[in-house]
């Protein structure tokens, strides 16, 4: 298996041309740098060095030293960031959906900073999927998804319901105002929260009413769809508006943006996780009363 000791031998011998100064220079003996290096070389398949003429490198040596010299800067650069962030108070990874609205996203993320769980804060907004299988690597510390999901070990806090609301082109007739009528629902594509999708469609199908999408990258696009009386858009933003647009309550049955807060128990830290994610639970709480 290649290593960063074997990068160093070789690094160290290319630049000092000489086998006793390379092995003072890595902290080694000779003996043992020339083992390293001949690993190396059968790892590679490749002379490195051509060792009848001193120490030279061959051109394969000389093709392997700058990725080598960067493989090992990227490194230690990663090593020098570990080291700031545990000097700073490790950074909080937070995931959003792209369907919580903006007003919701940053009171929860201001919430947790304000508790003092976390120096810093790193905010990324991503599908459901997305967001579970990030989660579940470890890349991120908790996330805010759509429910329902298929969690896959991760642990979840209770669903919190935020109301929504039709946004229907402002000059339909008075009898098509209460919900989608004949236009097609602007819905986000379907694999990236399958069982929110499902749920949701299903939902507006118990209508009676025949269902029909029309699938946008975001709300902006299906509000853009709205006002040219193309669709109708379903949204839990309060903010969300334009002229030419008009607002009506989703009831009957009620269409709640259901969200909902996971994080990976498995995680060395997970008791300081959880912790967090109890507070974003709060914070959501919070703002699905307000």
């Amino acid at each position: 298996m290649l290593t960063e000791r074997h990068l160093e031998i070789f690094v160290a011998l290319a630049e000092e041309e000489h086998f006793g100064a390379a092995a003072q220079r890595v902290g080694i003996t000779q003996p043992p740098l020339s083992q390293g290096l001949r690993r190396l070389e059968a790892l590679l398949g490749v002379r490195l060095f051509d060792r009848d003429r001193g120490v030279t490198l061959t051109d394969e040596g000389s093709l392997l030293l700058p990725h080598a010299r960067r493989a090992l800067a990227a490194l230690t650069e990663l090593r020098e960031a570990g080291a700031r962030e545990q000097a700073d108070g490790r950074r909080l990874r937070l995931g959003l959906a792209p369907e919580i609205p903006a007003w919701v996203a940053a009171a929860t993320a201001a919430a947790t900073a304000r508790a003092g769980e976390r120096n810093r804060i790193s905010v990324v907004t991503a599908p459901t999927a997305t967001l579970l299988s990030e989660t579940a690597a470890g890349r991120l510390d908790v996330a805010v998804i759509r429910h329902p999901s298929v969690l896959h070990g991760l642990a979840a806090g209770p669903v919190v319901l935020f109301p929504t609301w039709f946004l229907c082109p402002a000059n339909r007739d008075a009898g098509s105002r209460r919900g989608p009528g004949r236009l097609p629902v602007a819905v986000r594509p379907r694999e990236e929260a399958p069982a929110a999708y499902d749920l949701f469609v299903d939902t507006l199908a118990s209508r009676g009413r025949r269902m029909e999408t029309v699938v946008v990258s975001d709300e902006r696009a299906g509000l853009a769809l709205v006002a040219a009386g193309q669709a109708v858009l379903v949204t839990a933003d309060r903010t969300l508006t334009a002229d030419g647009v008009e607002r009506v309550e989703a009831v009957d049955p009620p269409l709640p943006l259901r969200l909902r807060v996971v994080w990976n128990p498995r995680r060395p830290d997970c008791e300081r996780t959880a912790r967090t994610a109890h507070l974003l639970v709060e914070a959501l709480s919070v703002q699905a009363a307000a």
